[in-house]
This record gives structure tokens, C-alpha cells and sequence, in this order.
């Protein structure tokens, strides 16, 4: 990284990024030639040319062909070199090899869930094997959002009812902030995660470890329920401490009286929580909106009783 992206951008983590960043600097410096000389001349105009007493008048311009050509045509090639550097740039960074390892990518209100093609999920974290092309297939679940990793210079939408993909190679290994660039609701400043750029073996090791995650032996199912939430992000939207969010607060949940949005009440017992996570629009608690995504399919009834018995404890 050169001293000029020192100051002004993340580190560049994969190839697009160098690439980026070469014409980001190209720009820069150009348009600071540009000015330097404009100022230059503006300085020098205003003193050479200024009026030098009451009877001094200016003489009758005439145009000058060949200084309009010039700064016509000149701004023009500038203009139409780096568009052509430009195009290259996003032809490279649109056209993935051959050989990419994919990854599905669910954009949702509000995290991050990935799906790696052995069936290992991950919720937040997003990890990678480094120098190897790898395809994100990205969709979204409710409305757009868009995935945006500053270290790596990918930016794309991520839509509903459509498929959207974009691929990089990362260089090193390490960790990168993932956002979202697009507001989507409440949530949206909490929508972020993390790029986990991992050797080969590494990575390897944690897709196998990934694939299914299992309750430990010596896990009680609260704290095999913990790990669940912190798997799929649930505290996104809800709180231990009583703090609003998106969605009601845990704290003291269990057992407690709870007032519906359509005016009913009913005790938040096994049954409520279990409903509420298959089917969360079922019942929706007043003064909260219905945007909860089911987990239906996604969590087994051992896992929610496990998640269940944690909500228990707060």
C-alpha cells in the first residue's frame, strides 16, 4: 500500500482492491495537477490582468481556436482514458474464473447468513480459504440490502426474488468488516460481520467443524442454547439487559405476561417461544413490527429447546 492509501483508504486485501485503488489514485492525483495549474493561472490572471486605475480599460478579446481546442480535447482524452481503464477494472472484477468456490449468501433483516456447498452454515461471519477465486450467489430474504466489504472494494445489491454475484481473491489471511451498504429498517447499522480469511488447512478444519453444529457433551442445553443464539445472531434484535431493539427484549421473558399487537395477552411459556421461532409472524407482540424471519427448516426441535432453556435463565 502506498503512502497516498495510507491516509485515505482500508488496506487492500485482494486483487480488485489494488486494481481499484491504482485508478481511485490516478483520479486523485490527476485532478490535483489539474487544480494546482488552474489556481496557478487564476493567481497569476488576477495580478498580471487587474485594473491598474480608473481610465485603464481592457482590450477587445478575440477567440482563440487552437486554446479551445486545446482544453476541449485534452480533458476529453483524460476523460476517455480513464473511462477505459475503468471498464477493464469492472470487466475483471464482473468475470469470475473458472474455477471459484461458491458460497450462498441470504441477506435478511438484519444479518448475514452463509451457506458453503458441503452444507456448513455460518450466521455473521463470513469465512474464505485465501489466494483462491471464491463466488458469492447472493439473495435476499425480505428487502435490499447490500453486501460491502471496504478492505476487499466489493460493493453489490442483494435482491429479492433474484439472484445477484460478485467473486474476489483474498490475498492474506485475517479478518475484514462486512456491512451493509443499502438501509434496510431499524436494524440496518446492525447488520455487520466479519471476513475470516483462512489458510487452506484452516479453513478446511472449519468447515468439517461447521457442517453440523453439535452440542458439546458437556454442554447443558442453556449453554448449548447460547451457542445457538450466537450461531444465528439472535441478539441482533433482542436484548438480555431489557434494552429495546427491533424485537422485544429476553430479559425476564420467561413466564412473563405478554400483550399481542392484536390486543390479546398470553403467557410467554415453551409453546410461545417454540411458535415464535418457526412462525413468527403468528403471534406478534404489541408495539413491535412482524419482521422476524422464520427459522423453520433452519433450527430442529432439539435446537430450540436448547434455545429455549437459555431464554429460561434471563
Amino acid at each position: 500500500m502506498n503512502l497516498l492509501n495510507k491516509f485515505l483508504l482500508p488496506p487492500e486485501k485482494t486483487a480488485h482492491a489494488v486494481e481499484v485503488d491504482k485508478i481511485f489514485n490516478f483520479i486523485n492525483v490527476s485532478s490535483l495537477i489539474l487544480l494546482a495549474g488552474i489556481v496557478v493561472a487564476i493567481l497569476y490572471f488576477v495580478i498580471k490582468y487587474r485594473r491598474k486605475s480608473e481610465n485603464d480599460m481592457p482590450p477587445v478579446i478575440r477567440e482563440n481556436v487552437k486554446l479551445e481546442i486545446t482544453w476541449t480535447v485534452v480533458p476529453m482524452i483524460l476523460v476517455f482514458f480513464i473511462f477505459g481503464w475503468g471498464f477493464q477494472s469492472f470487466m475483471k472484477i464482473h468475470t469470475p474464473p473458472d474455477n471459484t468456490y461458491e458460497i450462498h449468501v441470504t441477506g435478511q433483516q438484519w444479518l448475514w447468513r452463509f451457506t458453503y456447498p458441503n452444507g456448513a452454515t455460518s450466521t455473521g461471519d463470513l469465512h474464505v480459504p485465501v489466494n483462491r477465486p471464491v463466488k458469492l450467489i447472493m439473495e435476499s430474504n425480505d428487502v435490499i440490502h447490500s453486501f460491502f466489504v471496504p478492505d476487499f472494494r466489493i460493493k453489490q445489491d442483494v435482491l429479492p426474488n433474484r439472484y445477484t454475484e460478485l467473486w474476489f481473491n483474498v490475498k492474506e489471511t485475517g479478518e475484514s468488516d462486512l456491512f451493509c451498504a443499502e438501509y434496510c429498517g431499524t436494524g440496518h447499522s446492525d447488520m455487520t460481520g466479519k471476513v475470516i480469511a483462512q489458510s487452506e488447512d484452516d479453513f478446511q478444519n472449519w468447515l468439517a467443524s461447521a457442517k453440523s453444529p453439535q452440542k458439546n457433551s458437556n454442554m447443558s442445553p442453556a449453554e448449548y442454547g447460547k451457542q445457538l443464539v450466537q450461531q444465528n445472531a439472535c441478539l441482533t434484535c433482542h436484548s438480555l439487559d431489557g434494552s429495546e431493539k427491533v424485537g422485544p427484549t429476553w430479559k425476564g421473558l420467561w413466564g412473563r405476561t405478554v400483550t399481542l399487537s392484536n390486543g390479546n395477552t398470553l403467557k410467554a411459556d415453551a409453546d410461545y417461544i417454540h411458535e415464535s421461532i418457526v412462525d413468527p409472524k403468528a403471534k406478534v407482540v404489541e408495539g413491535f413490527n412482524p419482521v422476524m424471519p422464520s427459522f423453520k427448516g433452519q433450527l430442529n426441535d432439539d435446537q430450540i429447546n436448547a434455545i429455549i432453556q437459555f431464554i429460561k435463565q434471563q
